[in-house]
């Protein structure tokens, strides 16, 4: 059995507590007038969150800012907000990578009031990514028809629009025209996140 004793307490002082030494301030950070006083060598953790807290209060927003399309609150087919159902019909997933960074925080198409929902039944319209391949013209055309009307047809990027570097390839059933014509041609090898988020700010017109 091993034995674990504590040291006795001593008569002796406590250790004299000081501030922190300049150089563990960090470097850009705000100095705070703290309730307790910390020893020269430890620099606590919420210390650390309280000074990045400080630092993003004074930096710029993430979230680019990109001006209002031309006419598009004067055109837009669905004021306010759309709710677009995304379906990948054979791409090589570069299309997908930029409309994730479409809808993530630097971007957020969210803002203007386009939205990514999971069921047809509760979409205003599909958004087609990639040439559409043999076995999924009939999952297309089904997730179309489920879309109740008026709906619209986003094709994003150039394998959607013409077939792309695929186009003519034994697995492909052709691009996504041919099975619902699109309302919204977004070209591109890929399309970058602005030429997506201003394609679908031109349906909100916001």
């Amino acid at each position: 059995m091993l034995a674990c004793s504590l040291p006795r307490p001593t008569g002796r002082r406590r250790p004299e507590i000081r501030d922190p030494a300049p150089d563990l301030i960090l470097p850009g950070s705000v100095p705070l007038p703290c309730a307790g006083r910390l020893p020269g060598n430890m620099i606590t953790s919420s210390t650390v969150q309280i000074l990045a807290l400080l630092r993003s209060l004074f930096t710029r927003p993430v979230t680019e800012h990109l001006p209002r399309p031309p006419g598009s609150a004067r055109l837009a087919r669905f004021p306010g907000s759309v709710q677009l159902r995304h379906v990948d019909a054979g791409s090589c997933n570069g299309c997908e990578l930029e409309i994730a960074s479409a809808f993530g925080p630097v971007y957020d198409a969210e803002r203007f009031g386009a939205r990514l929902t999971a069921s047809p039944r509760h979409a205003d319209g599909v958004l087609v990514t990639g040439v559409v391949t043999r076995n999924m013209a009939v999952p297309l055309e089904k997730t179309l028809d489920a879309v109740p009307a008026p709906r619209v047809v986003v094709a994003c990027g150039d394998c959607a629009l013409g077939g792309g570097p695929f186009a003519g390839g034994y697995g492909v059933a052709g691009r996504a025209g041919a099975i619902a014509e699109p309302d919204i041609a977004i070209p591109g090898c890929p399309p970058d996140p602005v030429a997506i988020t201003q394609a679908l700010r031109a349906l909100t017109g916001r």
